[in-house]
């Protein structure tokens, strides 16, 4: 597409958004207040959570994104008349009306987010050609597994996992609610707290399956989902593992109207506070004065004050590039911080389809495909260690089966995602030059990727051989670019057993007023997201918003 072409479809996308005055471009002309109660750098979940809980507390929230479009890894991008989906494909536990989640997004979106359901089977994982399908309802998905594993010995297997999941899910309460106890109270309690849950936070994900079965086949589906959260079992702690596995037990949903509407419908709480959305807001510098968190500096020099500072981008990026040298020294903890690793990036090839989900038959489902077998770690480390290698998962998800609407804004049309693992240092040597023009070798480089990619949709959907459009892919220089991260990483902060031990991953930082939300405080995810914006909000205003919010909700 040329060039003028790409930039007319993007204003054009900005413009109807803007024309709902969700949010102003800080490059053209905006009105903005001079002091802020608070200013949240960048939009994704957890600063979009923290500032609606803060704003319905009658604060006045700035959010400055320095991307061209809000919303984290839940905001779309449009190509060739085509949409698609950054980050978000499936979210889980949506159905039941006590659901934690479901009431936080009730809340903050004022009720007028809504989930489609994505049926009975949400999930479909292929090991070596063989199907196994993940369906909604725990009683129902421990029914399904024991018809794949019907022995006595693998039902107990089975039955014990569950067990494990549910322990796992009450222990972590408490681990939780001290990140954002004062400091006093969490020296005195913490230890008391969290037992259970470190407990089995220092075990991995393969630990606690091995010690539970001796079938590998069993194992291998048992942790197929690994995918969404970026390690495999013989890394992963298993908390992380449990509360993936968990999350999605009563099945997937999708937002209807597709992931921008999570901040189409969170935006209006922010700004009937009196609040505001800048996009195109770069971020310098956090302000400091006399150890106090004071505002924010942009890229142009220009000065926003604030009461509290909260930072949505990550610990790397926020202790490392927004901080002043003067008040890093103030972390005792910076050097270990600086250490702990990224989780992988990953490969996404978007697909447009000229045909309708229905006519191509696309699934509402998604398959986790792992064509070398069922030992995940070698194959994550085979591939790793070189590309060449067969792929060690690929997910594919189908979007616009998934959203009842989105014929109404693009009829005739279907799209498909696939999404594979990958290494920042295979394109490394492109990282510093311009988007779009990356040159030869790298478009080459992609289009064999995206090429080994499609031949397995099309093992698994044949009847798309000759139906795709266009095609794009994204890498891990690709999501640094637009969603700034150092590394492309997706899930911010790797979670191996080492990670729960890390006391300053909470939202009170050791300077004044400056606090942290999204997915390295608690988990990854749209639900880990979530809730640390909804931690964030109880630190800054020192409240239990989660018994708040449950309570508003019911009444």
């Amino acid at each position: 597409m040329k060039k003028q072409k790409f930039y007319q479809i993007l204003s054009n996308e900005l413009s109807k958004k803007m024309s709902k005055n969700l949010f102003q471009s800080y490059k053209k002309q905006h009105t903005i207040a001079t002091h802020y109660d608070a200013i949240c750098i960048g939009s994704g979940l957890g600063s979009l959570t923290t500032a609606s809980l803060l704003a319905k507390k009658g604060k006045r929230v700035l959010i400055c994104e320095k991307h061209t479009t809000p919303g984290g890894f839940t905001h779309v991008f449009t190509r060739n008349d085509y949409e698609w989906d950054v980050g978000l494909h499936y979210v889980g536990d949506m159905d039941r009306k006590g659901s934690l989640l479901r009431v936080v997004f009730e809340h903050i979106t004022d009720k007028n987010l809504k989930w489609a359901d994505m049926g009975e089977v949400y999930d479909r994982v292929i090991i070596k050609d063989k199907c196994y399908e993940y369906v909604k309802g725990l009683q129902n998905w421990k029914a399904r597994m024991k018809e794949y594993f019907p022995t006595e010995k693998d039902a107990k297997s089975i039955d014990k996992y569950v067990e494990l999941l549910f322990a796992v899910n009450k222990s972590s309460k408490t681990f939780y609610t001290k990140k954002v106890l004062p400091e006093f109270m969490r020296m005195i309690t913490a230890p008391f707290m969290s037992q259970e849950y470190e407990k089995f936070a220092q075990k991995t994900t393969k630990d606690v399956l091995d010690a539970i079965s001796d079938n590998d086949d069993l194992k291998a589906v048992l942790s197929a989902q690994f995918g969404d959260y970026g390690m495999p079992p013989a890394q992963s702690s298993f908390v992380i593992h449990a509360a993936v596995a968990l999350h999605y037990m009563n099945g997937g949903f999708y937002p209807v109207g597709g992931s921008e509407e999570i901040f189409n419908t969170i935006a209006p709480s922010i700004l009937n506070a009196g609040g505001d959305i800048l996009i195109g807001a770069a971020v310098k510098e956090i302000l400091i004065e006399d150890g106090t968190a004071k505002g924010v500096i942009m890229q142009d020099g220009k000065i926003i004050k604030s009461d509290i500072v909260v930072s949505g981008a990550g610990v790397h990026i926020t202790f490392k590039h927004l901080l002043p040298d003067s008040s890093k020294k103030k972390l005792k903890f910076y050097d270990e911080a600086m250490q702990m690793q990224p989780s992988f990036g990953h490969l996404s090839l978007y697909i447009g389809l000229k045909h309708t989900a229905e006519e191509l038959h696309l699934p509402k489902a998604n398959y986790w495909i792992y064509p070398t077998g069922n030992n995940h770690d070698k194959a994550i480390a085979d591939f790793l260690a070189d590309y060449n290698h067969e792929f060690p998962v690929v997910y594919i998800s189908f979007p616009s089966s998934k959203n009842p609407t989105f014929l109404d804004k693009y009829p005739g049309r279907a799209t498909i995602e696939i999404i594979t693992v990958a290494k920042y240092d295979w394109f490394k040597e492109w990282e510093n030059t311009r988007w779009k023009k990356r040159g030869e070798t790298y478009d080459s480089f992609k289009e064999k990727l995206a090429q080994r990619l499609l031949e397995h949709l099309y093992k698994y959907e044949p009847q798309k051989k000759k139906k795709i459009d266009v095609y794009e892919l994204s890498t891990p220089i690709t999501t640094k670019h637009f969603c700034n991260y150092l590394q492309g990483e997706i899930y911010g902060l790797d979670h191996p057993p080492e990670r729960f031990k890390k006391d300053y991953l909470k939202p009170p930082t050791p300077i004044k007023n400056l606090f942290l939300t999204g997915q390295d405080i608690v988990t990854v995810g749209i639900g880990g997201a979530l809730m640390s914006g909804v931690l964030t909000a109880s630190a800054i205003t020192k409240t239990n918003l989660i018994q708040e919010i449950v309570t508003a909700t019911r009444s």
